[in-house]
Parts: C-alpha cells; sequence; structure tokens
C-alpha cells in the first residue's frame, strides 16, 4: 500500500471531478478527520489517516483492502470509478438525473438511461457531464455520462439514450465475487 504518484493523482482527480466539480476538497479535508487516497494491488482506497495508522502493522501481501475502494487503474493506466464510491459522490454531485420507477429495473441490470425513462435533470447538463442517477425519491441508484444536454433531451426521440450507464448499486449483486 502506497501513496498515489503526482500522475496517478491528477488521472484520479480528473475522473472525479467530472461527477463532483470543485467539491473534490470537501472530499479530502472533513471536518470529521482527514481523509486520503491510498493505491494497493491497483486500486484505489479512500481512508481516515487514524485507520491508515493502524494498518501500517500488517504486511502488504495481506492486506485484503482498506477503507473504501474508489476504483482502479487499468493496464493502460486510465482510472475506472467504482460504485463503492457513490457513497460518496452522491452528496457533492453537481449534475444529476432522476428516472422514473418504470426505468430504475432496466439501469440497475447494466442499461443506459432512455429518454422515456427520464424523470428529471439538473438544468445546464453539457453533453458527456458526468452524472449521479437517482430514482424519483432522491435514492441515488448509480452514476453515469449524460449523452445529450439538457436542452438536447427536451427535443429528443423517447427511445434515444440520455445517460450512458457506468455504475450502479446493481452491481452489488451482479458483481459480488470481483468486488473488493
Amino acid at each position: 500500500m502506497r501513496p498515489l504518484t503526482e500522475e496517478e493523482t491528477r488521472v484520479m482527480f480528473e475522473k472525479i471531478a467530472k461527477y463532483i466539480g470543485e467539491n473534490l476538497q470537501l472530499l479530502v479535508d472533513r471536518p470529521d478527520g482527514t481523509y486520503c487516497f491510498r493505491l494497493h494491488n491497483d486500486r484505489v482506497y479512500y481512508v481516515s489517516e487514524k485507520i491508515l495508522k493502524l494498518a501500517a502493522n500488517i504486511s502488504g501481501d495481506k492486506l485484503v483492502s482498506l477503507g473504501t475502494c474508489f476504483g482502479k487503474f487499468t493496464k493502460t493506466h486510465k482510472f475506472r470509478l467504482h460504485v463503492t464510491a457513490l457513497d460518496y459522490l452522491a452528496p457533492y454531485a453537481k449534475y444529476k438525473v432522476w428516472i422514473k420507477p418504470g426505468a430504475e429495473q432496466s439501469f440497475l441490470y447494466g442499461n443506459h438511461v432512455l429518454k422515456s425513462g427520464l424523470g428529471r435533470i439538473t438544468e445546464n447538463t453539457c453533453q458527456y457531464q458526468g452524472v449521479v442517477v437517482y430514482s424519483m425519491a432522491d435514492v441515488p441508484l448509480g452514476f453515469g455520462v449524460a449523452a445529450k444536454s439538457t436542452q438536447d433531451c427536451r427535443k429528443v426521440d423517447p427511445m434515444a439514450i440520455v445517460v450512458f450507464h457506468q455504475a450502479d448499486i446493481g452491481e452489488y449483486v451482479r458483481h459480488e465475487e470481483t468486488l473488493t
């Protein structure tokens, strides 16, 4: 387990900033203590410094995970967010999409959000902007990328994709053996 390099930190923060923007600072400087990001087996973990000091007694090969897994670096050194980061991204999200109850199950099975399933969308959402997907009851379901801007969503065909799926809470069931 080691701190992230400059390049890894930049790549990870750029990805997270797509979803929460300048609220990124609120993840690190929290009122309940200082939190940091650590790399272990190509996975990035979000952990409090208090727990980090306690985990220093465990050897790296015996350590399975620590804190919350935010994502992982691919072999091409791109950062991929995991659904486990949703609880930390959702409160700070700048752009949000609410989907109708009928479209929730489809999204939780890993499908994109269609215009017919779109309930509401945050104003001024740009195309290809990172969005957090909520149910109409304000329960965070996952996150994705806006396929259309807010203005384009108003005049698009009902079967057109408006949000590209990236991760959802259904992954806990679908990929339970690979999530750490």
